[in-house]
Parts: structure tokens; sequence; C-alpha cells
């Protein structure tokens, strides 16, 4: 067989998987690694998601959850911040007003995220998620409830550290719920969360 440079080159050149080896240099596709990265955790996420929903079929937990879920929707938060407010006590009422800036700051937010990255709710993409309860929006990520529970919750902890504690144990289900009902995957209630603590510090900072 005659020489021919493209023939040697290419025989320099060994592929593994996503990364390639010419003449000693390792050139890496990063791009394909993210995506196949973001395949694997996203195949994770809706087997998580698969799960969890299972467990709002029981009529008791799904009863509890939409509970959650409903509370969860602002009635809690407008109830609580409302009392701090016209309480008469200059402690809840700047309480109050940081909840309600860090409430204004996480509903922007996180509509910009939802319309940016446009993830179809789990039940819309999964025919064995079942839906139960009505979704606000048709779009997934972050998850809303999440990210508000987590930062009023915060807000409020840091000026009555009791209410942090008391607090805790309805956040958890809040989020919880948002999966199990099929509205949201593992992952948007991450996110959600991590958002509404980043807003909370950013408020008391500020």
């Amino acid at each position: 067989m005659p020489f021919s440079p493209e023939a040697d080159e290419t025989d320099q050149s060994v592929v593994i998987g996503r990364s390639s080896r010419t003449r000693g240099a390792v050139v890496i596709d990063w791009r394909s690694s993210c995506r196949l990265a973001y395949a694997a955790c996203g195949d994770a996420d809706l087997r998580w998601a698969q799960r969890i929903n299972r467990s709002a079929t029981r009529p008791r937990v799904s009863a509890l959850l939409r509970v959650a879920d409903w509370l969860g929707n602002g009635v809690l938060w407008y109830v609580v911040i409302a009392a701090l407010f016209f309480s008469g006590s200059d402690t809840a009422r700047a309480c109050a007003i940081d909840m309600l800036i860090a409430g204004t700051v996480g509903l922007l937010l996180y509509v910009a995220l939802k319309r940016s990255t446009s993830r179809a709710r789990p039940f819309a993409r999964c025919a064995d998620i079942q839906l139960c309860a009505r979704a606000l929006d048709e779009f997934s990520f972050p998850s809303g409830h999440a990210q508000h529970a987590v930062a009023f919750a915060l807000v409020l902890g840091s000026y009555y550290p009791f209410a942090a504690f008391a607090l805790a144990p309805f956040v958890v289900l809040v989020a919880l719920s948002r999966v199990a009902l099929g509205l949201h995957y593992p992952s948007d209630v991450v996110a959600g969360a991590a958002i509404g603590a980043a807003i909370a510090a950013t408020v008391l900072v500020v």
C-alpha cells in the first residue's frame, strides 16, 4: 500500500469516547461530555420523580401533600407577612418588608428562568407520572414553591430563630409535595431551594 500522509495522520489519531489524541495532544469535546452528563442526570431525575410520585397515590399521603402544596402556594406566607406588618412591632414590620422583597425578587427571577429554560413538567413528559394537583403554568424549572418556602423561612428565621425550627418540617413537606404530585423533578426543587437561600441571604445582607 503506497504511503499516504492522510492515512498516517489518521492512524495516529486515537479516539476514546469523546476525547481524541492527535500527535500527542489530547483534545476533549467538552460540549459532548456535558451533554452526556446532562442526559445521565436527566434520566436519574426522571426515575426519582417516578418513584416519589407513586407515594402520592395513597389517599392519606395525597391529602397531606395537597394541603402542604396549597399552603405553600402563598396562602401561609400571605397570612404571616400581613400579621407581621400590622402587628405594631418595628422588628416584625422590618421582617415583613424583607419577606416582601425576597418574594418579589424571587418571583421575577423564577418566572424569567422558567421562560428561558422551558422545561416540560414531569407529568407532561412521562405517561406513568400522575398529575395530582393543578399546575400553575406549563414549565418545571425551577420550583417556585420550594424557592419561596426556603427564602421566606430563612428571612423569618433570621428575625425569629424559633420560627425556623417550626417551619423546617413544613418547608421539607412543600418541597416533597412538588415532586410527589407530579409537578416537578427533584432537581427543580433543589435548584429552587438553592435560589431561595441565595435570595434570602442577599436580602438580609443588603
